[in-house]
């Protein structure tokens, strides 16, 4: 089991769906479900679009750091 509570967290605080980042992503939000609920590994491509879309650290999706910090 992965765990993967940013991906919720930073989803909620912009009030968005799972659908619309699902969206973001080019997937399902049945397929972005189960990574929210560490189901399923979030492949790093994934990653690397949302720290650039939230304007977060890879670190920070990924809870090696608590606080976030921007990339631009």
């Amino acid at each position: 089991m992965y765990t993967y509570q940013r991906l919720r967290d930073l989803r909620e605080d912009r009030d968005l769906t799972q659908d619309q980042v699902a969206k973001i992503l080019g997937t399902a939000r049945e397929q972005y479900n189960k990574y929210e609920l560490g189901k399923q590994e979030i492949p790093f491509h994934h990653v690397i679009t949302l720290a650039k879309f939230y304007n977060v650290t890879i670190d920070y999706i990924a809870n090696l750091k608590e606080v976030p910090k921007k990339l631009y």
